[in-house]
C-alpha cells in the first residue's frame, strides 16, 4: 500500500512572533487535513517565527491517486498570501 510523504519549507514573512507564526502554521494544517484527508504535523523551524517545515503522509491503494492528491495540496499552498513556498520533497513509498 503506497504512502505520499510531502515535506514543504515556507517563509513566513508578516510573523513578527511565534505566536503569529503559529496561528498561520495551525490553520494551514487543520485545512490540509479537513480538505485532504492528510496527516500533517509541523517538522522543524519550530523556534523560528519566520520559517517552517511541515510535513503531510497520504495512505493511497494507488501511488498515482497519492501523488495527485499532495500535489494540489502543494499547489494550494502556493496560493497562500500569508506564507510562501521556499522548497519541497516529495517522495512516495
Amino acid at each position: 500500500m503506497p504512502v505520499g510523504l510531502l515535506q514543504v519549507r515556507l517563509r513566513l514573512p508578516g510573523a513578527q512572533s511565534l505566536k503569529d507564526k503559529r496561528s498561520v502554521v495551525s490553520g494551514l494544517l487543520a485545512r490540509a487535513r479537513h480538505e485532504y484527508s492528510v496527516s500533517a504535523a509541523e517538522l522543524d523551524s519550530l523556534d523560528e517565527p519566520k520559517a517552517s517545515v511541515v510535513g503531510f503522509a497520504y495512505l493511497s491503494n494507488d501511488g498515482r491517486h497519492a501523488t495527485v492528491v499532495l500535489n494540489k495540496l502543494l499547489d494550494e499552498l502556493g496560493r497562500s498570501p500569508a506564507y510562501y513556498v521556499e522548497g519541497h520533497e516529495f517522495a512516495l513509498l
